[in-house]
């Protein structure tokens, strides 16, 4: 729980209290409005002051002062004039990529990713090794090991770092996948914050791994499209994360989306956690048990004729199990689009979005609405860039909750 700010007075709540509301402060208020209109920027410039204060909804003057602060720190560029019919062109402008990086690392049960960021989203240097269930210190080996060679080969200065965000899944050690050893539990009482927090010296924040990719699709993908969006991320497990209306949801306790954890029936008929057939690891055991074994999800698309029937049955079988819990997303949440990322490749997931939207296309007009399945438009590294924006979130770009004042 945060501490209340200097002077404020923390307000009592209780059962019928109803929602917790308060105002906000001219300082709030105005770091808010910076935080919005350097988003509007990054997401829609090159743009006019005009377009500016058409999109943010701020006055023509308050864009004047905070474009002219934004360029004064550089956390924003020129990007030369827009000629209309008559008067003087109006200036445009765009992020600065050099305003500010970030490091992103993704810890996942099959691999190791690290990529560093710069504020437009570009990723400017990354490492990823394949790593399976890697325990506590081999990750603090390769992070202390690979960070200084990014930053170098990125030519980034270390104090030039926003901080460093973590893409972790949520009870890493509890998901039993096939072939999870029995040290893996040592995850259970490691923070991963703790084992990097001393290697850079910046703030490290910690996401679950399919939140960080929805963030990250939100911020630099689908989201310019979508407003509001269900993800599902495919990696060695299933994960999954909700946006509503341009916002990441967390839900009462953080946990929104944790569509692996709910049970379906595998081809057996047995009842199972659906990431335990929705998933990379179930891929690679289906594949290994007919005698096909990858080192990697680039393997999948270098196999022959017998492993392609394996990754057919795959894909009929997950799209079968996601039926039912897709079904509950539409009529629930009712999101524009349902997307599709991970660590399968593009072609792959193309498959398995078709093969659901077609399921799906049965229930058309017996629940109110079905949302089409599509692949997301960021690479299999979105949950590290996802996290590396979470830096960015919380210095730079708009929070949901800004102007409201911690209590």
């Amino acid at each position: 729980m945060r501490s209340p700010m200097p002077h404020q007075v923390p307000r009592r709540r209780d059962a019928q209290s109803g929602p917790d509301l308060a105002g906000t402060n001219l300082a709030r208020a105005g770091d808010h409005n910076q935080r919005v209109t350097l988003h509007a920027i990054r997401v829609n410039g090159p743009v006019t002051r005009h377009e500016l204060s058409e999109r943010t909804g701020l006055t023509p003057a308050a864009i004047v002062n905070i474009t002219d602060r934004l360029l004064q720190n550089r956390l924003i560029l020129h990007a030369g004039r827009r000629r209309g019919q008559r008067g003087q062109p109006a200036r445009r402008f765009v992020v600065n990529p050099d305003g500010g990086f970030s490091v992103g690392l993704n810890v996942d049960r099959d691999h190791v990713t690290l990529v560093v960021v710069d504020f437009a989203g570009r990723v400017r240097a990354r490492s990823s090794r394949e790593i399976a269930f890697a325990q506590p210190a081999t990750l603090h080996r390769f992070f202390r090991r690979s960070i200084g060679q990014l930053l170098a080969k990125a030519a980034i200065e270390r104090h030039r770092l926003i901080g460093v965000g973590v893409a972790f899944p949520d009870d890493i050690a509890r998901a039993h996948l096939p072939d999870q050893p029995t040290e893996y539990a040592a995850w259970s009482t490691v923070r991963v914050d703790d084992l990097i927090r001393h290697v850079l010296q910046v703030p490290v924040f910690i996401e679950n791994d399919a939140a960080a990719a929805a963030i990250g699709e939100m911020q630099f993908g689908a989201g310019h499209k979508y407003r509001s969006f269900f993800y599902l991320l495919i990696t060695a497990a299933l994960g999954g994360g909700l946006v509503v209306d341009g916002h990441y949801f967390r839900g009462a306790t953080g946990r929104s989306g944790e569509i692996g954890w709910l049970r379906a029936h595998g081809a057996d008929g047995g009842d199972q956690q659906l990431q335990n057939i929705v998933s990379l690891s179930n891929l690679c055991r289906m594949l290994a048990t007919g005698g096909h074994r990858i080192a990697s999800p680039a393997g999948l698309v270098r196999l022959d004729a017998g492993a392609h029937a394996i990754v057919a049955r795959w894909v009929e079988e997950s799209s079968a199990a996601l039926v039912a819990p897709l079904v509950a997303i539409n009529c629930l949440i009712n999101p524009e689009a349902i997307l599709i990322g991970g660590r399968l490749p593009a072609a792959l997931i193309d498959r398995l979005a078709m093969a659901t939207n077609r399921r799906l296309a049965g229930h058309v007009g017996r629940i109110p609405a079905v949302a089409p399945i599509e692949r997301a438009q960021l690479a299999d590294d979105a949950p590290a860039v996802g996290a590396a924006i979470l830096a960015f979130n919380a210095r730079l770009l708009p929070l949901r909750d800004a102007l409201l004042k911690p209590g």
